[in-house]
C-alpha cells in the first residue's frame, strides 16, 4: 500500500527537506502565498507532523515539473464506498486529456476529506481539461449515483480546489 503525506512550510524550508533526502519522491509545489512537499511512498514518511493520506486509485507517475490541481472533498462516512466507486470508475476519462501527466485518488487517514490529485504540463492543460464535459460530469454534485440515500447527499461540506505550481514565482520580479 502506497501513502502521500504532505507538509507545508516556506518555499526555502521546503527545498532544504527535499534536499536532506534526495532517495525520497518528494514533489515540491508553490501557490499562491504558501508551498507544500509532497512525500509518495510505501515506506514511512520523513515529515514530523504530516497530513496524511492513503493513495487509493493512481494513474501516471507524479513528475517533479508541472502544474497540480487538488480537489479538496469533504464526504460523510456512509458516502465515502460511493465516492471511492464513482471515482474509480470516472477518472480514466482523463487519460486522454491534452497536458494530462498524473492522478491520485487520496483518502485522508485524520479527517472526512478526500484530495482528487491532478497533475498537467501547465495551467492552461487544466483550464482545458475544466471545461470538458468528463470533468463536469465527474464534479456534478447533482448526480443520483452520488446520493446515499433519498435526499441525502454524501458530501460534509464543500468543495474547493487548490492550485500549484512546481515553479516558485517572486511577486516582487
Amino acid at each position: 500500500m502506497k501513502n502521500l503525506y504532505i507538509t507545508r512550510g516556506t518555499p526555502e524550508f521546503m527545498e532544504k527537506v527535499k534536499e536532506k533526502y534526495p532517495g525520497e519522491n518528494m514533489i515540491l509545489m508553490h501557490g499562491s502565498g504558501s508551498s507544500q512537499l509532497l512525500h509518495e511512498t510505501a515506506g514511512k514518511t520523513v515529515f514530523q507532523t504530516p497530513q496524511r493520506y492513503e493513495v487509493i486509485e493512481e494513474m501516471g507517475q507524479l513528475q517533479e515539473h508541472g502544474f497540480f490541481a487538488l480537489n479538496n472533498i469533504s464526504i460523510s462516512d456512509e458516502g465515502k464506498p460511493i465516492f471511492e466507486e464513482r471515482f474509480k470508475r470516472d477518472h480514466l476519462a482523463m487519460k486522454d486529456t491534452s497536458g494530462f501527466i498524473a492522478f491520485r485518488l487520496l483518502r485522508s487517514l485524520d479527517s472526512d476529506t478526500y484530495i482528487i490529485l491532478t497533475e498537467w504540463e501547465d495551467s492552461q492543460s487544466f483550464d482545458l481539461h475544466k471545461n470538458t464535459p468528463a470533468f463536469s460530469a465527474a464534479y456534478d454534485t447533482t448526480k443520483s449515483d452520488i446520493v446515499a440515500g433519498p435526499s441525502v447527499h454524501i458530501f460534509s461540506s464543500a468543495p474547493y480546489i487548490t492550485l500549484f505550481s512546481s515553479l516558485q514565482t517572486h511577486d516582487s520580479e
